[in-house]
């Protein structure tokens, strides 16, 4: 390696929908992080690595920081404590539009004892003016004590090549952490089940977020066609209803989009089969938790 090669973790930290999955995957330029209008999607620790000349950023995607109120909740809440407390730099992400509230502070308050260099993001600066960003700029640097802050959008891409440089220029020296081809650490199992997960979120009533999840069975590759299992599983009979639709018509339409995704992942054609099952209560049973990998 060459003097002066920089490589080590980072993750983006925030209230939930402060922009912090569209964020990772405007930076890696792939949809690695599932991103839904739903607070609390993202439940995996997804790594995507960043390769640069002189730099290798990973970005560990966290899910958000929240009140639990399942088993489920706490382990979430516990794993994003252990990885904030392993990773170089962390990215407090503050959307422009919203004024800076008890949840900003609250997690301000929590990485503030950590090793980590902590660098304030204005998310979503195309939703407002010019004056109402360089107000919430001012708001954002008053809240804590930031290596820098940095304004940008993940949907326009404005300064999203700053931040990553910002980003970098904190981790500490070091060799190179993966192989130049690696994007992400994530079986491909896991990337289908969440792709799955976000279709079967979209659309879907507010009641049912959280009761969703995804198991792929089995992946069966033959010839140039992948064909893939999967359970989608629901805690109560009358949720079950809601996914299906009338005459399995939502369900197809999940079944679609996700398919439309996963073959982008895998990079061919796919059959996907879908099949949605019931799991009393899983988000408060051990057993069930650990089956559905959590």
């Amino acid at each position: 390696m060459t003097d002066g090669y920089r490589a080590g973790f980072a993750c983006f930290v925030g209230r939930p929908n402060a922009g912090k999955s569209t964020l990772t995957n405007a930076i890696v330029g792939q949809k690695i992080a599932i991103t839904s209008s739903k607070p609390q999607t993202t439940r995996h620790v997804i790594r995507a690595v960043l390769h640069r000349p002189d730099a290798q950023l990973v970005l560990v995607d966290t899910p958000g920081l929240h009140r639990p109120r399942t088993l489920l909740g706490e382990r979430l809440n516990d794993l994003v404590r252990q990885t904030w407390s392993e990773v170089d730099v962390i990215g407090l992400c503050i959307p422009a539009d919203e004024p800076v509230g008890r949840g900003d502070r609250f997690i301000t308050g929590e990485i503030a004892e950590l090793k980590a260099t902590v660098v304030a993001v204005v998310t979503k600066t195309d939703l407002v003016p010019r004056d109402r960003l360089a107000e919430q700029l001012v708001a954002v640097s008053e809240l804590g004590e930031f290596a820098d802050v940095v304004p940008v959008s993940a949907v326009s891409g404005f300064q999203v090549g700053t931040l990553v440089d910002v980003m970098t220029g904190y981790l500490p020296p070091s060799p190179q952490l993966y192989p130049d081809d690696m994007l992400t650490d994530e079986p491909e199992q896991v990337l289908i089940a969440e792709l799955i997960r976000e279709s079967a979120l979209e659309g879907v009533r507010d009641e049912l977020p959280h009761s969703i999840a995804v198991l792929v069975e089995e992946i069966v590759p033959e010839g140039n066609l992948t064909k893939i299992y999967a359970d989608v599983y629901v805690e109560r009979p009358s949720q079950k209803a809601i996914v299906i639709g009338h005459r399995g018509s939502r369900l197809k339409e999940v079944g679609t989009r996700a398919r439309q995704e996963v073959e982008k992942l895998v990079g061919g054609r796919v059959y996907l089969d879908l099949h949605v099952r019931v799991a009393k209560d899983w988000q408060r049973d051990p057993r069930q938790l650990r089956k559905l990998g959590f």
